[in-house]
């Protein structure tokens, strides 16, 4: 008989089955006398109660064995029960609860921000790069033109780039948040290497500007997507929710993972410099996103006020090796106060280029986030510096079978958009409410996860926390 699922579910199947929560304990005999001394270290230890049912009758507060009858021995698991849900936690559970409870809000954080975050504006790849021009063109841009062909000449070229149908990414992340820094203090997470976040996330592309991603860490799931039309988020906080302003890529898609869309975003940027990246010549090109745009992304209380990004191209090899981009919100108080002010700066180093297929794709990369919070009252901030580090397991051109039904949005997406600010912490946006959850679906590859005990079946295990 298959057993309830739940505390008073299982309480009233025992009582149903005429289990007497008050039914007298064994008496231990000798050799379990002798067995929990061995396990207490002695006489002189604490020796552990044998298990029983339900409360000791002999205590106060259960009835007794022989003379209480079937309705006060149930009175007496009644009080039993309530004395265990009322009773005040020990403090070693109140720490393990507060623990938990800030664990659960880094995990948040890191995944709200880090999890799936979309470039500064729309990009179609499908659309060439303009013909690199020096008559009347500023040098700023021809300069910028020109890094731009001989990092696709770099990457596998022009030809070759645009024959990619779709594509498939499975890899893994470590995520963790470093430190925590206010007016006051700055505290550093010491065991940072012990305390990051494990995940796994599996990547698909399609042309044009159709993509899905999904992200396990830490038990948690963040599902995103776009069929071409519309960008959607899942998150088990939020629930399905789309994005507003136009049509954007996946910004891990472009940490050298997508050479066109990452050329094609830059396409309307300029050349402002040069500067060494771990030791190596780059060139600096500049992407700031359009009033229109900002505008877009903007609502209500939260307005998008600048977004800016910059790509780093390395001199010997013409590949991106460095992506730092900032953007800054303002959110403006219901009660009339001074505005909030919030600054996300990603800093992501792309490294281990390899060809696939003729085609070079970066294996790894770390990135390191900066949230800082301020405005409200002078001298009064916050900045967290998060981290994640990834690696790239397995890469796939033209994977036959993958239709448009793989980007469908889910059905259960709340009326409206939502900006970026929603995933902000501290709960600046409590009108925006969770609707009800989604279970997205993408055929995949099959695969094994050793490390993380996580069954790759097409999709990242459903959160059940």
């Amino acid at each position: 008989m298959e057993r309830p699922h739940g505390f008073f579910a299982a309480l009233k199947h025992e009582v149903a089955r005429g289990l007497s929560p008050a039914r007298p304990r064994r008496r231990p005999d000798s050799a379990d006398l002798e067995a929990a001394l061995r396990f207490s270290g002695g006489p002189g230890g604490e020796m552990l109660a044998p298990l029983m049912e339900g409360p000791d009758p002999e205590s106060g507060d259960g009835a007794g064995a022989g003379a209480a009858a079937a309705g006060g021995r149930r009175e007496g698991w009644g009080r039993w029960v309530r004395g265990q849900l009322t009773r005040a936690p020990s403090s070693s559970v109140a720490a393990a609860a507060a623990g938990a409870g800030a664990a659960r809000n880094d995990l948040r954080l890191l995944l709200g921000v880090m999890g799936a975050p979309l470039a500064p504006v729309h990009v179609c790849a499908a659309e060439p790069l303009p013909h690199l021009s020096i008559k009347d063109t500023p040098i700023e841009t021809s300069s910028a033109q020109y890094i731009l062909q001989q990092y696709m000449a770099a990457s596998g070229g022009q030809r070759l780039l645009s024959s990619v149908r779709n594509t498939y990414v499975m890899g893994k992340v470590r995520m963790v948040a470093t430190e925590f820094e206010n007016a006051g203090r700055l505290v550093k997470n010491r065991n940072a290497a012990r305390c990051a976040e494990p995940g796994r996330f599996v990547l698909w592309q399609m042309a044009p500007e159709m993509w899905y991603i999904e992200l396990a860490v830490g038990g948690s799931k963040v599902h995103a997507g776009c069929n071409g039309k519309l960008v959607w988020r899942h998150t088990p906080w939020l629930g399905s929710h789309a994005a507003k302003g136009p049509v954007r890529p996946l910004r891990r898609a472009l940490q050298g993972l997508d050479p066109l869309t990452a050329a094609s975003m830059f396409a309307g940027a300029r050349c402002i410099g040069e500067r060494k990246v771990n030791g190596e010549d780059c060139f600096i090109l500049k992407l700031c996103t359009d009033p229109e745009t900002l505008k877009a992304r903007t609502e209500g209380l939260a307005e998008i006020i600048r977004h800016v990004m910059f790509g780093y191209f390395s001199q010997r090899t013409g590949l991106l090796v460095h992506i730092e981009d900032s953007h800054l919100t303002r959110i403006q108080s219901t009660t009339g106060g001074d505005a909030v002010y919030w600054e996300t700066t990603i800093n992501s180093f792309i490294e281990d280029y390899r060809p696939v297929d003729g085609i070079m794709i970066a294996h790894s990369g770390r990135s390191a986030v900066t949230l800082f919070r301020f405005g409200e009252v002078a001298m009064s901030h916050t900045k967290t510096r998060m981290e994640e580090a990834w690696s790239i397991e397995e890469v796939a051109f033209n994977v036959p079978g993958l239709s448009m039904d793989c980007f469908i949005p889910p059905t259960d997406i709340k009326s409206g958009s939502v900006c970026e600010a929603v995933e902000l912490p501290h709960g600046e946006k409590s009108k925006f409410g969770p609707p009800p959850g989604h279970r997205a679906k993408v055929a995949a590859l099959e695969k094994a996860d050793d490390d993380n005990k996580l069954a790759w079946r097409g999709t990242i295990p459903e959160d059940h926390h």
